[in-house]
């Protein structure tokens, strides 16, 4: 049996999720109806995680094992004519029997963007949260560092999360907007205040269940003023999910990046 790599993009809007479901409308029941259309198999795609409904991927990382012997180099086109178009496999790749793909992740990178504009952005509206009300970029960068490193996230993860340990370590966060590129979080601001397009990245050896949209959502809080940068921190320390603020929509959230120690070539996207 030969181990098949994939990293795939998608447009979760008409998605319920990754994870395969009864009703057949994830991203996973799409990708097993593909390969089996292609290779007349029945197959298990692995994913690198779950994504909730409305949550879209840059970079999806899947694997599964397959008996056909087409060649590597036709499996991304042959895939793609029959996917939906807002499926699309970025690129193939052959594995050793053993690579998984949610076990052998060593970091995943998650981009949550915010449009804190005038008016929407109707072109982007789908990947993108519209925030009117003026945010201090500053202050959201400055909230965001109190959770790099090793710590208890149980005040920003669901209830419904069910895990022995709820602590997780975060590599790197950071803020960026579109008119400054990244380098000045101030530049760019309207006579209001408002900071254009905002991307949040957080980078980890793993997340609970909606643990970037609750961060999201209490930093537009530390952003408007409701909160100082340094509740991020008091937050943390009260392992409370009441402690923290609302969770944002899921529209605004992707799955950036999802980083392997042994993927035999640079990632495509």
């Amino acid at each position: 049996m030969r181990n098949i790599g994939l990293v795939v993009s998608y447009d979760g809007t008409q998605y319920n999720g990754f994870q395969s479901q009864s009703f057949r409308n994830t991203i996973q029941d799409k990708l097993q109806e593909a390969i089996g259309m292609l290779t007349g198999e029945t197959v298990k795609v692995t994913g690198s995680g779950r994504t909730d409904a409305g949550v879209h991927a840059r970079g999806q990382v899947v694997n599964f094992h397959t008996a056909s012997r087409i060649p590597i180099e036709k499996w991304q086109l042959a895939l793609n004519s029959r996917l939906p178009d807002d499926i699309v496999i970025r690129q193939a790749v052959e594995l050793p029997e053993t690579f998984h793909a949610r076990k052998g992740a060593v970091s995943k990178t998650y981009r949550y963007t915010i449009n804190n504009s005038r008016v929407p952005d109707v072109f982007r509206r789908r990947y993108q949260l519209f925030h009117h009300a003026p945010l201090n970029v500053d202050r959201m960068a400055e909230g965001l560092r109190h959770l790099v490193g090793e710590h208890d996230f149980t005040s920003f993860c669901s209830r419904k999360t069910e895990k022995q340990s709820y602590v997780r370590t975060l590599f790197d966060a950071r803020i960026e907007t579109e008119s400054s590129g990244g380098a000045d979080a101030a530049a760019g601001r309207d006579a209001d205040g408002r900071c254009g397009v905002i991307h949040i990245f957080v980078t980890g050896s793993g997340f609970l269940y909606n643990m970037v949209r609750i961060i999201v959502g209490t930093l537009i809080e530390v952003g408007e003023g409701k909160r100082t940068p340094d509740d991020m921190l008091r937050i943390l320390q009260a392992r409370d999910r009441l402690a923290a603020g609302p969770t944002a929509p899921a529209h605004g959230l992707c799955l950036w990046e999802v980083v392997y120690p042994d993927w035999p070539v640079p990632p495509v996207y």
